[in-house]
């Protein structure tokens, strides 16, 4: 736990003074790079299947058993959160193993002074009322927030409450209702789980949509972008 804290106080040190960590190589960027990409693509399957799943589909004309669209719309979603979820144990394993960056995305040091200056600064910047980005490698500070609330956060309520919904479908004999079957405890109705998983949905819209703006306003508006260790 130690080294682990050491490691978290490190990268925030490292991104003030702009300096490099040992781990930064290419090859472990490209896997990073890869695993931002498979999330996204997991994601977006995610979103467009579970807002058919939570809204319903179109009526399809003939008997019921002629069609399948439905299954298919769930395999997708189920396929994609099988992808996610492996995706964000990966993630969760680099954290603890990777360099000081690594870390980021699941540490913002809050309780530093500096943090919230770093943090006014870059609100102050996307609202184009200033103009330098602050030095350092990695996350700035509000990406850093951004990051460990609405995704690190997020993702880890749907990836629970996903897998419990699927485990109900699945039988109390499954694994998933073994591991993830705790939480209907908390809320016996599973219509709660329901409307709280769709909920989760455009929190990670919402994410999305704001991620895409901040990576446009840093390549255009200040000619800037990190390769950073996510």
């Amino acid at each position: 736990m130690r080294n682990r804290a050491q490691k978290f106080l490190a990268a925030a040190d490292a991104a003030l003074a702009g300096r490099s960590i040992r781990g930064g190589t290419a090859h472990i960027y490209a896997l990073v790079r890869l695993w931002h990409w498979a999330n996204a693509a997991a994601i977006l399957v995610l979103s467009l299947t579970g807002y058919l799943i939570g809204t319903g589909t179109p009526a399809i004309w003939g008997m019921a058993s002629g069609g399948f669209l439905f299954g298919y719309i769930r395999f997708a979603h189920f396929s994609a959160g099988y992808v996610l979820s492996a995706g964000f144990l990966l993630r969760i394993y680099w954290a603890l193993m990777g360099n000081a960056h690594a870390m980021q995305i699941f540490c913002v040091p809050l309780w530093r002074r500096c943090s919230w200056r770093e943090l006014h600064h870059e609100i102050r910047r996307y609202s184009f009322l200033a103009v330098e980005p602050e030095r350092g490698l990695g996350h700035n500070r509000l990406a850093q927030l951004a990051m460990f609330f609405m995704f690190t956060q997020t993702i880890t309520f749907m990836v629970v409450t996903g897998f419990a919904l699927y485990g109900q479908g699945a039988g109390t004999d499954s694994w998933q209702y073994k591991v993830f079957g705790w939480v209907f405890s908390l809320w016996p109705n599973s219509q709660d789980f329901h409307t709280w998983h769709h909920l989760g949905l455009w929190v990670i819209v919402m994410f999305a949509l704001v991620h895409i703006y901040a990576v446009l306003w840093d390549d255009v508006v200040s000619r800037r972008s990190f390769p950073s260790i996510k």
